[in-house]
């Protein structure tokens, strides 16, 4: 079954909204409760929350909910790169209204918290080294389980995917920020009173999709299978 431009925009737009809700509304009882959640507790939030997200609505979007995936899937040549901008606007508008309403919940004390910044004694450039390659290991796992044929695709992808996340937020979270996802960092961006270090996390994901998706495409198209389908409207 395939489905309309404009329900798929939908799609995004509100699983984008769940899976930041669900990441955020952790980061902000880590803050106000602090002895009922860990950071551990978090990034398996936002693992969880993207699996919950592309089990509900990959079927339909394709499961994007990230500006980055959507960009490693049109150099990949598997998506239309006619279609990213009602994406990238679902998304970030996803995104925005997520944040709002954790912020809206919890208090203004959270809004801060909520934005990325690199961990403590971490360098910019070193923020931006780590978040450009988790991105680019993350499509690369993306193009792998979503949207080739790899015997484990399909219905394993929203576990293999929520996985990555889990997995890179525990362990380069704590140094990089963990965003991997330019609209996770610039919704919240927009509702807090400082942000100096946004431009790592738009253009670190944003080159690490880049390289991520040409480096899959690469690999699969010198095996001989020529390029990839155009994902358009199909199911992660």
């Amino acid at each position: 079954m395939t489905f309309s431009y404009w329900k798929r925009c939908v799609a995004e737009a509100i699983g984008t909204f769940g899976f930041f809700f669900i990441g955020f509304s952790g980061i902000a009882l880590s803050v106000t409760q602090p002895t009922q959640i860990g950071s551990v507790a978090v990034a398996i939030g936002f693992g969880l929350g993207l699996a919950l997200m592309i089990f509900a609505f990959g079927h339909i979007s394709g499961g994007h909910f990230n500006p980055a995936v959507t960009v490693a899937l049109v150099v990949g040549r598997q998506f239309p790169i006619r279609e990213v901008a009602g994406y990238w606007i679902a998304q970030l508008v996803g995104g925005a209204v997520a944040a709002a309403t954790v912020i809206a919940t919890f208090g203004d004390v959270v809004s801060n918290h909520l934005v990325t910044e690199p961990g403590p004694g971490t360098t910019n450039l070193v923020a931006l080294v780590l978040e450009a390659i988790a991105t680019a290991l993350f499509v690369i796992v993306i193009s792998a389980v979503a949207t080739d044929r790899a015997p484990w695709s399909g219905t394993l992808a929203p576990v293999a995917i929520g996985g990555f996340i889990a997995t890179a937020a525990m362990v380069i979270g704590p140094v990089s920020g963990g965003s991997f996802n330019p609209a996770r960092s610039l919704a919240p961006a927009l509702f807090a009173t400082s942000s100096p270090n946004l431009w790592i996390y738009m253009v670190g994901p944003f080159a690490g999709a880049i390289v991520g998706g040409f480096i899959y495409w690469l690999i699969r198209a010198d095996e001989g299978h020529g390029e990839l389908e155009e994902m358009g409207d199909q199911p992660l």
